[in-house]
């Protein structure tokens, strides 16, 4: 494509992609943005080397004057996007890249790719904070998928409330807070389970986390507690009938004196399992691949399309994909979330070519991420975390729900559509 436009003249006009989502995963509320701050990284860093050059040349992929201009690529456009952090829809905007056609068709993979996977994590993790409540959650997914996804999927919890990962290099990378435990092999290691536990206190103190479940789980904890007295941090069960077995455990723990000693659970939890949990005697969960899977939806679905170019003459002018079941809606869109009075999320209003109208209760939803080819629309994980807590009060109770229904909230356009709205609820065509 590039090397076309770039021979017929159109690689140079003025262009507008927009990455969205047709539809939202069976079961799915609402979705988490999240992977914003990576994208804006990748594309500080989007080069075309000597060596990818040469390889490009070599095995004649594109030809030399395409070559050259890929030499001297930089990123000079405007990208506009949710934060991380934020909700999205059906049709949500979620970045939209004004620049020519070529700069913004290069980076339709790397932008899909990480927002497809970041977003995916979060909008599970969420599922599972929300109903894990006030209880801490661990992000412990890193054996379940590929190392670096495995940082990432870190980060995409964070942001949507997850408290810790026990990958370390999330935490070394993003300044996210690090938790662990120790496994099975450990105590398995040992000659007996006191030899273990032992020897685990020695060296990280009482406030540790000893695993009871190797083998006796009443033995296991008087043997914790006549080791650490009432001081010991906690114990995780990772194994069995969890909600009774928790039980079990605090009344033991309860008995023994040691009250505040904390009960981790883990084994293979979902956003299910941990709403189904909710009245067990558990303080924190520990979800691994679940979380970094997207709870059986690895990816959103999000596409990314041109909706506007410049035409012969120099006017921008909409234009739309017309094929069944993939169409799309032609023109800039501008996004704004209608609240009630109260405060409460109603529509996902979003203005074709010009913004919607805020009554006075609305929120603006497209945060400028780039000008002019600078990046000015970074925010930490401690503020996406904060963002995504706050938005998500914003959501009506009936978005918690893990039943098949509808989204929250039904996506409304305004302006000149140019085609049918290919966003409306299934309940509704």
């Amino acid at each position: 494509m590039l090397q076309a436009s770039l021979a017929d003249g159109t690689a140079h006009r003025r262009s507008v992609f927009e990455l969205f989502a047709r539809r939202l995963p069976d079961g799915r509320r609402y979705g988490v943005i999240a992977g914003v701050n990576r994208l804006l990284d990748a594309l500080e860093q989007f080069r075309f080397d000597d060596q990818a050059i040469g390889f490009l040349s070599d095995l004649g992929i594109v030809d030399q004057a395409t070559c050259e201009w890929l030499a001297n690529y930089r990123f000079s456009g405007d990208i506009a996007g949710y934060a991380d952090g934020e909700i999205f829809f059906p049709g949500s905007p979620v970045l939209v890249v004004e620049s020519s056609f070529a700069e913004a068709v290069l980076l339709e993979t790397v932008f899909l790719s990480i927002l497809n996977h970041d977003s995916a994590v979060a909008s599970a993790a969420s599922r599972m904070t929300w109903w894990a409540g006030g209880r801490p959650c661990i992000e412990m997914g890193s054996r379940r998928t590929h190392e670096e996804a495995a940082v990432a999927s870190a980060l995409a919890a964070y942001i949507a409330g997850f408290a810790t990962t026990s990958n370390l290099e999330a935490a070394r990378r993003f300044g996210i807070p690090s938790a662990g435990t120790a496994a099975h092999s450990f105590t398995l290691l040992h000659d007996t389970e006191r030899d273990a536990f032992v020897s685990q206190v020695d060296a990280l103190g009482k406030g540790t986390t000893l695993l009871i479940d190797t083998y006796d789980l009443t033995e296991a904890v008087a043997t914790a507690i006549s080791i650490t007295g009432t001081e010991l941090g906690a114990v995780r069960l990772d194994s069995g009938d969890l909600p009774s077995l928790a039980g079990q455990v605090r009344d033991q723990l309860d008995s023994l004196g040691a009250t505040k000693t904390r009960i981790i659970v883990t084994s293979d939890l979902d956003e299910y399992q941990i709403a189904a949990l909710a009245p067990a005697a558990v303080d924190v969960y520990g979800v691994g691949t679940s979380l970094v899977t997207g709870s059986g939806y690895p990816t959103c679905g999000f596409v990314y399309k041109l909706v506007s170019r410049e035409d012969a003459s120099g006017k921008m002018t909409p234009v739309a994909k017309k094929s069944p079941h993939k169409i799309s809606i032609g023109g800039r869109k501008y996004a704004l979330r209608r609240r009630s009075a109260a405060g409460v999320a109603e529509v996902e209003l979003i203005g074709v070519g010009e913004p919607p109208v805020d009554d006075g209760d609305d929120r603006y939803l497209l945060k400028q991420l780039v000008e002019s080819g600078k990046i000015i629309g970074r925010t930490t994980p401690a503020e996406s975390q904060a963002h995504h807590l706050k938005v998500r009060d914003e959501l009506p109770r009936s978005a918690s729900q893990l039943s098949r229904g509808e989204p929250a909230i039904p996506t409304e356009y305004v302006g000149d559509l140019n085609a049918r709205n290919p966003f409306t609820p299934r309940s509704q065509r």
